[in-house]
């Protein structure tokens, strides 16, 4: 297996995902190790388990292993969902959205001025705060509907500033580690960070695999606590 994800291993899984493409999806997930695609690739594992897909059982055997072993937040409802594919687990309470992580994330974390909105539940699409003054974002009276629409709040970058310190913390480059902690001192934390990072190709590659994961798996949770669970959208399998 190799040491890490190259764009086109990491192209393929997220075509595979976007598909809802079971086979060429654990195909795609043996070309980088699956530690970094956890949130990533999980429902699509979760899916093509239960749809009893060669591969796919051992496949979820080893996602559960790893996200037992990494264990950020949201790893655990993650977790919970491939242990009821496989039969180990009472189905959740939680009611699925085909919602894009990624984009939730862009919702919860981005500026607290800018950030935050509403998460259309029936569709799983994801509404700026600014979009409700736009002509393609929801009209007023559809934007207060519970049975339609979750608002999603604007937490800051709390989280994403602790990112970078358990990223710095398990870097086995120390003189790089020392830089980047320089760099995260005081105001402009996340320019620094990215200016010193970007000079390091591979580092920066991690980085980014890192901190989606960490983003996603928080998103996970916070859907939960709300009382939703993602999964994929309805198109060809």
């Amino acid at each position: 297996m190799a040491e890490g994800w190259d764009e086109d291993g990491l192209r393929a899984v997220r075509g595979a995902l976007h598909t809802q493409d079971g086979a060429a999806l654990l195909a795609a997930l043996h070309r980088g190790p699956v530690r970094e695609v956890l949130q990533l690739a999980g429902d699509g594992v979760a899916e093509a388990a239960a749809r009893g897909l060669a591969g796919a059982a051992e496949m979820a055997a080893l996602f559960l292993g790893a996200l037992q072993e990494r264990g950020f937040r949201g790893d655990e409802k993650l977790a919970d969902r491939l242990r009821t594919v496989a039969g180990d687990a009472a189905i959740p309470l939680l009611r699925p959205i085909p919602v894009d992580l990624e984009m939730l994330t862009v919702l919860l974390e981005g500026d607290l001025v800018e950030s935050g909105g509403r998460l259309d539940l029936s569709t799983g699409e994801c509404w700026p705060a600014f979009a409700n003054d736009l002509e393609a974002g929801p009209r007023t009276e559809e934007a207060d509907d519970p049975e339609r629409w979750l608002y999603v709040p604007a937490l800051g970058s709390q989280a994403g500033y602790r990112d970078m310190e358990l990223f710095i913390d398990g870097l086995g480059d120390a003189a790089l580690a020392e830089r980047l902690r320089m760099a995260i001192r005081g105001r402009g934390a996340f320019r620094r960070f990215k200016e010193v990072l970007g000079r390091d190709a591979r580092s920066w590659r991690r980085y980014h695999r890192f901190c989606d994961e960490r983003q996603r798996g928080r998103a996970r949770a916070w859907l939960a606590e709300e009382g939703y669970r993602p999964r994929l959208p309805v198109q060809r399998l």
